[in-house]
């Protein structure tokens, strides 16, 4: 229970009025009942312990009214935590001695006398500042406090009219970074030369004649640019979205015709296996027809061979008797009948070639297979490219037009950590422009200490595009470059010359890259145009007039997010990213 100011009065009487009831032993008679709070500290927010009660008539632990004044001791004004009421001088105390008997014998009614394990903060959370022992945890944070509460100490927020003028916020650990190391003051200013959160007194000592206003006006200024960096940014999550579903669909049409493709080649593989299959048959039919009518004529010619044999024995038996007969007049007689032979079968024309009847046919059909295999290899090839050429990158190609470009176009703004300490940033960090003195930049490791160079603080990935415009005189570069480019070491920092960043050289119309130089075409323009579609590996740089001409494109593949690095040579040379509608 949470108690306002205007009932403290209702309350004090009402634990007046419990007291006596209690030490006169009628509570159950009459039903009287306090919840905890009730009788609880509001600073420990436990039950009471050696219980005082201050003039303004609220109740508080002896050591925890004690702990709070010691620390106003300094001002001389002692108030009480609840009402804010004050106090000179410090009040003397002394123990209520019937609250106390109160609070020890609601203890022994099972009165718990702590909030659940579950209110208290743990290790990684933001405790109350003003509870004492285990702290409960934070709801609120107060900005000009600089102080977290719990539900209880918060009350007089809500409250005390003063009180209600302070900012809360959701609890914070990071109250204390609000506070000036130096001047220990709240930093309530922001010097836009530095960009950096400073004091007061900041801004009239260290900072002196810096750029510096309000840090409401600041976040004022920097709101209105995050509004339009919001409306960037759902319109390209839109673009996005509308790019997700293009992509679905191309998933939808490359598996319908991925499958549309597998039917119809199935198909046409099976066609042409059964036609191979026919022609096998064919070929075995005719083969075992050929086969059966030379077998039929060999056998017929075997069968009049064999007919021929048996008569020529016959003949040798009849001329073997002949030739032992006595009979001169008998053998005379006989002998022209028994010599007698009938026409004998060509044996010439009989020509025995084992086992290369069929060779040529055998020969033919491997014949057909290496011719088959041959153009089976030649097809190959074609189909293989044809199948490797479906990409869906090539459905998206580089933009033609500048409002094609737009599309992606991004914010890009400076990083201060990066710039080298005689370049000065302006204009929301968007402008570059080397002086002849150090800018007053504090120390970091990530910034160029050998070439006039800076990086933006956004990384880039995707599709982006973005135009610089050029001022004065010298070379002036544009690059991008992966964050763990060198910042230190001589020409191996510098843009281009190195393996971690391209460089277009805007005054010599050159690309530099690992150091190598690559001459550009296309006519010099002050401002330049970068397109840059990370995942495709395709950095393209335009010079950007009326129209859009290709001055150079770099394809290759970038292995992390990629920086946007503006490089200059000489004072008073500025550079300057475009606001691009």
């Amino acid at each position: 229970m949470i108690f306002k100011s205007a009932e403290t009065s209702f309350i004090f009487e009402e634990v007046k009025l419990t007291q006596s009831l209690l030490l006169r032993g009628e509570m159950e008679q009459k039903g009287v009942q306090l919840d905890r709070e009730t009788i609880s500290c509001c600073i420990c927010l436990d039950l009471l312990k050696d219980p005082v009660a201050l003039p303004c008539g609220h109740n508080y632990c002896m050591e925890c009214i004690k702990v709070h004044w010691d620390g106003q001791d300094r001002t001389g004004v002692y108030s009480c935590p609840l009402c804010m009421k004050r106090f000179i001088p410090r009040p003397v105390l002394d123990k209520n001695t019937m609250l106390a008997a109160l609070v020890e014998e609601l203890k022994k009614t099972g009165l718990q006398a702590a909030p659940a394990d579950h209110c208290y903060a743990g290790p990684e959370e933001v405790a109350c500042d003003f509870c004492t022992g285990r702290k409960l945890k934070a709801v609120k944070s107060c900005l000009f406090c600089l102080a977290s509460y719990c539900e209880k100490h918060l009350q007089p927020h809500y409250d005390v009219a003063p009180l209600k003028k302070h900012k809360l916020v959701n609890p914070s650990k990071k109250l204390q970074e609000n506070i000036c190391s130096l001047h220990d003051e709240v930093m309530k200013m922001f010097c836009r030369t530095d960009h950096q959160i400073i004091c007061y007194l900041c801004s009239v000592e260290e900072h002196k004649d810096h750029d510096t206003v309000s840090a409401a006006a600041e976040r004022t200024e920097r709101q209105r640019e995050l509004e339009g960096s919001r409306g960037n940014v759902q319109q390209k999550i839109q673009d996005r979205q509308k790019d997700v579903k293009l992509l679905q669909q191309e998933v939808e049409d490359i598996n319908q015709s991925a499958e549309k493709t597998l039917e119809g080649s199935e198909k046409l593989f099976t066609q042409l296996m059964s036609l191979l299959q026919e022609r096998s048959r064919d070929v075995k039919q005719e083969v075992r027809s050929q086969q059966e009518t030379q077998v039929s004529r060999v056998k017929e010619l075997q069968e009049k061979l064999e007919q021929e044999i048996a008569e020529l024995t016959r003949k040798d038996a009849e001329l073997e008797q002949l030739s032992h007969t006595e009979d001169h007049n008998e053998f005379l007689h006989n002998y022209p009948s028994v010599s007698a032979l009938s026409e004998p079968t060509d044996s010439s024309s009989i020509h025995i070639r084992p086992l290369t009847y069929f060779q040529d046919v055998t020969a033919a059909v491997s014949e057909v297979r290496d011719k088959l295999q041959q153009v089976l290899d030649e097809e190959w090839k074609k189909i293989s490219v044809s199948v490797n050429e479906v990409n869906v990158l090539l459905s998206q190609p580089e933009p033609k037009t500048r409002a094609g470009f737009l599309r992606y176009s991004q914010e890009i703004t400076l990083d201060p950590n990066t710039a080298h300490r005689q370049m000065l940033l302006s204009d929301g960090n968007r402008k570059v422009t080397v002086m002849d003195q150090n800018q007053s930049y504090s120390d970091h490791p990530d910034r160029f200490s050998r070439c006039y160079q800076v990086l933006s603080r956004e990384s880039l990935t995707g599709r982006c595009y973005f135009e610089v415009e050029m001022r004065g005189r010298g070379r002036v570069e544009v690059a991008v470059a992966y964050k763990n480019i060198n910042r230190k070491s001589g020409k191996e920092s510098g843009f281009g010359g190195n393996n971690k960043s391209w460089s277009l050289d805007c005054s010599n119309n050159s690309l530099w890259y690992n150091n190598i130089k690559t001459p550009v075409s296309g006519p010099p323009s002050s401002r330049v145009g970068v397109y840059l579609d990370h995942s495709a590996g395709t950095l393209s740089f335009y010079s950007v007039s009326e129209t859009m001409t290709l001055l150079h494109r770099v394809q290759t593949t970038f292995t992390q997010p990629l920086h946007v690095g503006l490089g200059l040579f000489i004072v008073g040379s500025t550079a300057e990213f475009c606001k691009i509608k």
